[in-house]
């Protein structure tokens, strides 16, 4: 795949596959396609179905803008597709990597490497266990993704790719040099996993908003919440000897101040610095709004996990889980800013659904 320096092949030499391309593998490897990499798509039927009708069309908040004809698009709906591919780049939600991993150990070759860009620090691990055969690199995605229907996926908020220092990697990192799916390169994954794990602690709360993320990220009451997970999360880690890595402008310990302060700071500092855009929305509201399974063991799931590993309690992140749950078996609400303040943290009792 690669020479002994590391310097690459990819382009037009090596095929790539995307196992469980939805928002974010639709959009990188629709980016690397367009940078004249091998990628073949494997997803869900209502992706092959628009993009075949309407090809592939990716922006970013930038305003860049690319659009593939369905020609130019490989995208099954079998994982048969598999077979072939010197790289698989898993973007499957935590919740489908056992099944996602005994289909990469029946479809693909022996030697293929898996690169993980999944939410979590727990996934590689996973995969590591079940798939011997082959070398598991991890990864992280800064940035949302949002699927806008008719084969429209918008990249809404600022990042890189961040991946394992390997050979294969950076070989990919020089195929792909510019553009808003490009790759960084690190020493210390889990470290960088952590790190984004506490970032991703919005996600439940921008989820039970209802609300688009920047419109959720202007209210207070909200950060609050979030900044109060990240303090909890922060004092777990430490007992455990976790140090995160920094993920963004601001360093770990920093993060709950920053997104707790007041609106005029926060929205005029952090906001400005993140460019996140109107579009831009959390994974798990995406998963909610159609009626999926969510990651939320995988993200406040996993401070609770450890917490309770240490011996010690998460009550923010419970709180959070527990409602994350209770949408996940139908009662759906939208909850207001200071209504999920009191819930979350103050221990209130919910309002009535429906004022009675």
């Amino acid at each position: 795949m690669v020479d002994r320096e590391g310097r690459g092949l990819f382009i037009g030499a090596v095929k790539i596959a995307i196992l469980g391309a939805g928002s974010i593998g639709c959009f990188v490897g629709g980016a690397w396609s367009a940078a004249g990499l091998s990628v073949r798509f494997v997803g869900r039927k209502s992706f092959a179905d628009a993009i075949a009708a309407n090809g592939l069309t990716l922006t970013d908040q930038n305003g860049w803008r690319k659009k593939l004809a369905p020609a130019e698009v490989d995208y099954s709906t079998r994982t048969a597709a598999l077979t072939g591919a010197d790289l698989i780049v898993l973007t499957v939600k935590s919740t489908g990597t056992e099944a996602a991993a005994k289909e990469i150990g029946r479809q693909a070759k022996k030697g293929a490497v898996v690169l993980s860009l999944q939410n979590g620090v727990s996934n590689v691990e996973l995969l590591r266990s079940l798939l011997k055969r082959h070398e598991v690199v991890q990864g992280m995605v800064p940035y949302n993704v949002a699927y806008l229907r008719e084969g429209r996926f918008h990249k809404g908020v600022a990042g890189d790719l961040v991946v394992t220092d390997t050979p294969v990697t950076r070989a990919l990192a020089e195929a792909v040099p510019d553009g808003p799916a490009r790759l960084k390169l690190a020493a210390d994954m889990p470290a960088v996993a952590w790190g984004k794990l506490l970032i991703n602690l919005n996600n439940a709360v921008n989820a039970l908003s209802g609300l688009p993320l920047l419109d959720q990220l202007k209210q207070r009451d909200y950060r609050r919440v979030v900044a109060a997970s990240i303090v909890e999360a922060l004092d777990v880690l430490k007992a455990a000897g976790i140090e995160p890595a920094q993920i963004g402008p601001v360093p770990p310990r920093l993060l709950p101040h920053v997104i707790g302060s007041p609106d005029l700071i926060f929205n005029n500092g952090f906001l400005k610095l993140q460019k996140i855009d109107a579009r831009a929305r959390s994974s798990m509201y995406d998963d909610l709004a159609a009626g999926r399974p969510t990651e939320i063991d995988y993200l406040n799931g996993e401070i609770v996990k450890l917490a309770e590993k240490m011996g010690k309690k998460a009550p923010v992140n419970r709180a959070i889980v527990d409602l994350v749950r209770q949408a996940e078996a139908g009662v759906e609400r939208p909850w207001p800013a200071k209504e999920l303040r009191d819930v979350v943290l103050e221990g209130k009792r919910a309002a009535p659904l429906f004022g009675y």
